[in-house]
């Protein structure tokens, strides 16, 4: 890949999230929707979005029985997504049935630990030792379920690629050096997590809400 950079576009607006993707197009290499655009624009947005002409990442977080997600997929074919998430937590065979039922040249990764989740947050969730525990654990189960990779944040991506050699590894959360954290709690640098292994590396906020788009796009593309 040329250029690892995904844009989240999550914007209400389909011709805002449009306009924007067209003023950055030659500083990133994709585009990400996720739920709060999908649920927003269905099938219909990501058609126009994809007339960008760059690829698509559907990041739908999908986390359901195995037939239930399998069926998910199934209805997505026709978007010809390069990417799409499930969550890890949903279980090996879940992640399975979500890769046979994906289509052929679409890459199925795992979110491990939201990146909006420190170790606190992992307690009160009754799941024992720390986030990067956590996120090693899944990525673990998600390359025995035969998937692509996983979504991880830069804290762990250089541990499971150690693991996971060949693994494909979506990393967001990203924020420039200069950047407000917002409510990310374990974010890296996208340099920080190119360097470590990212394959994919997610930024929305740092450029979206840019008082110049297509200068932060570049400033960042600039940093790789």
């Amino acid at each position: 890949m040329s250029n690892p950079i995904y844009l989240a576009l999550d914007l209400p607006r389909l011709d805002a999230a449009i306009a924007l993707a067209q003023k950055v197009k030659s500083h990133v290499g994709g585009l990400k929707l996720g739920l709060e655009f999908f649920c927003a624009h269905g099938h219909h947005g990501v058609h126009e979005m994809a007339k960008v002409g760059l690829p698509i990442f559907l990041d739908l977080k999908l986390h359901d029985i195995p037939n239930t997600v399998a069926g998910a997929m199934q209805s997505i074919h026709v978007l010809e997504p390069a990417i799409v998430t499930v969550h890890a937590s949903g279980g090996r065979a879940m992640m399975e049935d979500a890769k046979a039922a994906a289509g052929e040249h679409c890459k199925v990764v795992a979110v491990t630990v939201l990146t909006s989740l420190d170790d606190a947050d992992m307690g009160a969730m009754g799941v024992g030792g720390s986030a990067y525990d956590q996120a090693l654990r899944l990525a673990d189960l998600a390359q025995e379920a035969g998937l692509d990779g996983i979504v991880c944040s830069g804290h762990e991506v250089g541990a499971i690629h150690k693991r996971w050699k060949n693994g494909y590894f979506v990393v967001p959360g990203l924020r420039p050096a200069d950047g407000k954290l917002g409510d990310q709690k374990r974010a890296v640098t996208p340099r920080a997590a190119r360097d470590a292994g990212a394959s994919v590396l997610v930024i929305g906020r740092p450029i979206s809400r840019a008082e110049d788009p297509v200068a932060a796009a570049r400033a960042i593309e600039g940093t790789l």
